[in-house]
């Protein structure tokens, strides 16, 4: 099996450098090679390499800045992703794509007003650009009709890149005090346990198929649609600033007095795209479909900050 896989330079592509290798020929498109802004650059290069399993990580994701850089964000996150899908389907491979939970407009409840977990049957309301070209990129994927795997994921953040757990360790060395939205709730999710759930899924899908080490088609066209994939549990920004700074001091991180944190509501910190208050996920779907059951938050943060190289993904 030959894995074409791109986006290497954002935090789940560099995880899954390492947990692709050695469930096929694993092949790197940097973006000299394969631009996702440059529809037929991708279309040569997928032809060149002949991939049987394509994994996409890459995106567009400047969330503020897509309000105001419209076309691009369209370019790379939803048309690059039907390209990558049609030219999958031309060469009868699959396709492994992720996605956002800022689908959904964040406005979902129970009854009581608590918050309620999106589950991937919820149509998706986006309330930003970002939300809107990740949206067109899962559709223009499922009217491929290549097979494919969708995973929407959440608030992700690993010790490499740009993220809001580098940016609070940073913080914490820098301030004393420190403000933090508090009416924002989700799943912060390690790009790590991302990657590792990746293969697993992968390595279950190919020891099914008639040839393991080959692609089975028919058992990915089974399979194929949109999983949710986020740790469980939930918080929201503050509470996981206070996490991550709190376990900086027991890792001895910190090389001042923890700064004070308080927490502020949204309109206190104005930006250009409105996210969604409630970024919750059910994750029911990917471990009935594929036994894989996702670790608590707060577990896999002390993993990354630790870096373990695993984390309870099966």
């Amino acid at each position: 099996m030959k894995i074409l896989l791109t986006g290497t330079s954002g935090q789940v592509g560099n995880a899954l450098r390492e947990t692709l290798r050695g469930l096929g020929e694993l092949v790197i498109a940097d973006r000299s090679q394969m631009d996702l802004g440059k529809p037929e650059q991708i279309r040569s290069f997928i032809r060149s390499v002949q991939p049987t399993l394509i994994v996409n990580p890459a995106a567009y994701t400047a969330v503020d800045k897509a309000e105001s850089e419209t076309t691009l964000a369209q370019s790379i996150n939803g048309d690059a992703p039907g390209i990558i899908a049609e030219e999958a389907a031309r060469l009868g491979a699959a396709l492994i794509h992720y996605s956002t939970d800022y689908v959904f407009d964040g406005s979902k409840r129970e009854a009581d007003g608590k918050l309620a977990a999106y589950t991937e049957q919820d149509a998706p309301n986006p309330a930003n650009v970002y939300g809107k070209t990740k949206l067109a990129g899962e559709q223009a994927i499922a009217a491929s009709g290549c097979a494919h795997l969708i995973f929407r994921t959440s608030w992700v953040y690993s010790r490499f890149g740009q993220n809001f757990l580098l940016t609070m360790l940073r913080l914490a060395n820098e301030r004393d005090a420190l403000k933090i939205v508090n009416d924002q709730w989700g799943a912060p999710t390690w790009a790590g346990w991302i990657a590792q759930a990746t293969a697993d899924i992968v390595r279950r899908l190919q020891t099914g198929s008639r040839d393991a080490s080959a692609l089975d088609l028919d058992i990915w066209h089974e399979h194929s649609g949109i999983y949710n994939m986020s740790t469980l549990g939930y918080t929201n920004w503050c509470e996981f600033a206070r996490a991550i700074i709190g376990h900086a001091e027991t890792l001895g991180l910190l090389h001042k007095a923890m700064p004070s944190i308080t927490g502020i509501p949204s309109s206190e910190y104005p930006v250009a795209a409105t996210r969604p208050h409630n970024s919750t996920l059910s994750m029911d779907l990917l471990a009935s479909r594929f036994q894989v059951h996702p670790p608590q938050w707060e577990d896999a943060m002390k993993a990354c900050m630790e870096n373990a190289g695993t984390v309870n993904a099966a």
